[in-house]
Protein backbone atom coordinates (compact mmCIF):
# COMPACT_ATOMS: atom_id res chain seq x y z
CA UNK A 1 0.00 0.00 0.00
CA UNK A 2 1.08 3.61 -0.99
CA UNK A 3 0.30 7.24 0.49
CA UNK A 4 -1.80 8.72 -1.64
CA UNK A 5 -0.30 11.66 -0.28
CA UNK A 6 3.76 11.32 -0.51
CA UNK A 7 3.46 8.06 -2.31
CA UNK A 8 5.59 6.47 0.25
CA UNK A 9 5.52 2.83 0.57
CA UNK A 10 3.26 1.64 3.90
CA UNK A 11 2.80 -1.54 5.55
CA UNK A 12 -0.94 -2.34 5.95
CA UNK A 13 -1.06 -2.24 9.28
CA UNK A 14 -0.54 1.41 10.05
CA UNK A 15 -2.89 3.95 10.40
CA UNK A 16 -0.62 6.87 9.64
CA UNK A 17 2.08 7.40 7.03
CA UNK A 18 5.34 7.21 8.68
CA UNK A 19 6.57 10.15 6.27
CA UNK A 20 3.77 12.89 6.05
CA UNK A 21 1.56 11.75 8.74
CA UNK A 22 -1.78 11.46 6.49
CA UNK A 23 -4.57 9.26 7.95
CA UNK A 24 -4.78 5.82 6.07
CA UNK A 25 -7.80 4.37 5.93
CA UNK A 26 -10.64 5.02 7.97
CA UNK A 27 -10.00 6.95 11.07
CA UNK A 28 -13.00 7.51 13.08
CA UNK A 29 -14.00 11.20 13.54
CA UNK A 30 -14.78 13.45 16.36
CA UNK A 31 -18.80 13.17 16.18
CA UNK A 32 -20.48 16.35 14.56
CA UNK A 33 -21.85 18.76 17.36
CA UNK A 34 -25.33 20.16 15.95
CA UNK A 35 -25.88 23.76 15.69
CA UNK A 36 -28.35 23.72 18.82
CA UNK A 37 -27.43 21.18 21.03
CA UNK A 38 -26.15 23.61 23.75
CA UNK A 39 -28.53 26.40 22.96
CA UNK A 40 -31.25 24.81 24.19
CA UNK A 41 -31.04 23.87 27.03
CA UNK A 42 -30.07 27.61 28.03
CA UNK A 43 -32.93 28.51 25.91
CA UNK A 44 -34.61 26.82 27.74
CA UNK A 45 -33.75 27.56 31.31
CA UNK A 46 -34.37 31.55 30.54
CA UNK A 47 -37.92 30.91 29.33
CA UNK A 48 -38.37 29.02 32.65
CA UNK A 49 -36.99 32.15 34.37
CA UNK A 50 -38.43 35.00 32.32
CA UNK A 51 -41.63 33.39 32.76
CA UNK A 52 -41.50 32.58 36.84
CA UNK A 53 -40.75 36.46 37.08
CA UNK A 54 -44.49 36.96 34.31
CA UNK A 55 -45.95 35.01 36.77
CA UNK A 56 -45.64 37.19 39.64
CA UNK A 57 -47.52 39.93 38.52
CA UNK A 58 -50.23 38.05 36.89
CA UNK A 59 -51.12 36.36 40.64
CA UNK A 60 -51.50 39.54 42.08
CA UNK A 61 -53.16 41.32 39.82
CA UNK A 62 -55.82 37.72 40.64
CA UNK A 63 -55.58 38.03 44.36
CA UNK A 64 -55.26 42.02 45.10
CA UNK A 65 -58.01 42.99 43.04
CA UNK A 66 -60.56 40.68 43.18
CA UNK A 67 -64.20 41.85 44.95
CA UNK A 68 -63.43 39.61 47.94
CA UNK A 69 -60.54 41.29 48.79
CA UNK A 70 -61.10 45.01 48.62
CA UNK A 71 -58.13 46.54 47.44
CA UNK A 72 -59.56 49.18 45.59
CA UNK A 73 -61.23 52.83 47.09
CA UNK A 74 -64.73 52.65 47.23
CA UNK A 75 -65.21 55.47 44.58
CA UNK A 76 -63.58 53.50 41.44
CA UNK A 77 -65.75 52.23 38.55
CA UNK A 78 -67.04 49.01 38.97
CA UNK A 79 -65.10 48.08 35.47
CA UNK A 80 -61.67 48.34 36.87
CA UNK A 81 -62.20 45.23 38.96
CA UNK A 82 -62.40 43.22 35.91
CA UNK A 83 -60.25 44.96 33.61
CA UNK A 84 -57.67 44.62 36.12
CA UNK A 85 -58.15 41.39 36.34
CA UNK A 86 -58.08 40.70 32.75
CA UNK A 87 -54.82 41.77 32.89
CA UNK A 88 -54.10 39.45 35.40
CA UNK A 89 -55.24 36.68 33.58
CA UNK A 90 -53.00 37.57 30.83
CA UNK A 91 -49.95 37.77 32.50
CA UNK A 92 -50.99 34.20 34.51
CA UNK A 93 -51.65 32.56 31.18
CA UNK A 94 -48.60 33.82 29.22
CA UNK A 95 -46.18 32.94 32.03
CA UNK A 96 -48.24 29.43 31.89
CA UNK A 97 -47.37 29.26 28.33
CA UNK A 98 -43.78 29.85 29.38
CA UNK A 99 -43.32 27.51 31.62
CA UNK A 100 -44.55 24.63 29.44
CA UNK A 101 -42.50 26.03 26.60
CA UNK A 102 -39.23 25.72 28.65
CA UNK A 103 -40.25 22.46 30.10
CA UNK A 104 -40.98 21.27 26.84
CA UNK A 105 -37.17 22.27 25.31
CA UNK A 106 -35.67 20.79 28.04
CA UNK A 107 -37.35 17.43 28.14
CA UNK A 108 -37.25 17.98 23.95
CA UNK A 109 -41.20 17.39 23.29
CA UNK A 110 -41.39 18.07 19.63
CA UNK A 111 -44.66 20.58 20.15
CA UNK A 112 -42.22 22.79 22.03
CA UNK A 113 -40.23 24.26 19.13
CA UNK A 114 -43.22 26.08 17.47
CA UNK A 115 -44.93 27.01 21.20
CA UNK A 116 -41.20 28.48 22.20
CA UNK A 117 -40.83 30.18 18.57
CA UNK A 118 -44.28 31.76 18.85
CA UNK A 119 -43.72 32.70 22.23
CA UNK A 120 -40.50 34.49 21.09
CA UNK A 121 -41.91 36.59 17.95
CA UNK A 122 -44.88 37.53 21.01
CA UNK A 123 -41.47 38.62 23.35
CA UNK A 124 -40.03 40.66 20.86
CA UNK A 125 -42.51 44.07 21.88
CA UNK A 126 -41.65 43.43 25.36
CA UNK A 127 -38.29 46.09 25.63
CA UNK A 128 -35.26 45.26 26.75
CA UNK A 129 -35.74 41.51 28.24
CA UNK A 130 -38.46 40.48 26.23
CA UNK A 131 -36.52 42.01 22.90
CA UNK A 132 -33.74 40.18 23.95
CA UNK A 133 -35.11 36.56 24.28
CA UNK A 134 -37.24 36.81 21.27
CA UNK A 135 -34.44 37.44 19.33
CA UNK A 136 -32.08 34.70 20.76
CA UNK A 137 -35.05 32.29 20.30
CA UNK A 138 -35.99 33.27 17.21
CA UNK A 139 -31.79 32.84 16.04
CA UNK A 140 -31.57 29.70 17.92
CA UNK A 141 -34.70 27.69 16.45
CA UNK A 142 -36.10 29.34 13.38
CA UNK A 143 -33.41 28.22 10.50
CA UNK A 144 -34.55 25.06 8.80
CA UNK A 145 -31.30 23.13 10.20
CA UNK A 146 -32.24 23.75 13.42
CA UNK A 147 -35.51 22.52 12.76
CA UNK A 148 -34.02 19.31 11.60
CA UNK A 149 -31.56 19.23 14.55
CA UNK A 150 -34.15 19.73 16.79
CA UNK A 151 -36.57 16.74 15.05
CA UNK A 152 -33.49 14.56 15.62
CA UNK A 153 -33.21 15.47 19.27
CA UNK A 154 -36.78 14.83 20.40
CA UNK A 155 -36.19 11.70 18.26
CA UNK A 156 -33.65 10.38 20.30
CA UNK A 157 -34.92 11.78 23.81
Amino acid sequence: MFCDRCGTEVADTYSFCPACGKALGCVPLMPARSRIAGHVRLLAILWLAVSAVRLIPGVLLLLLFSRSFGFMLPHVPNFVHGLVQFFGVLLFLEAALGLAAGWGLLERRPWARMLTLVLGCISLIKVPFGTALGIYTLWVLLPAQSEEEYRQMARAA
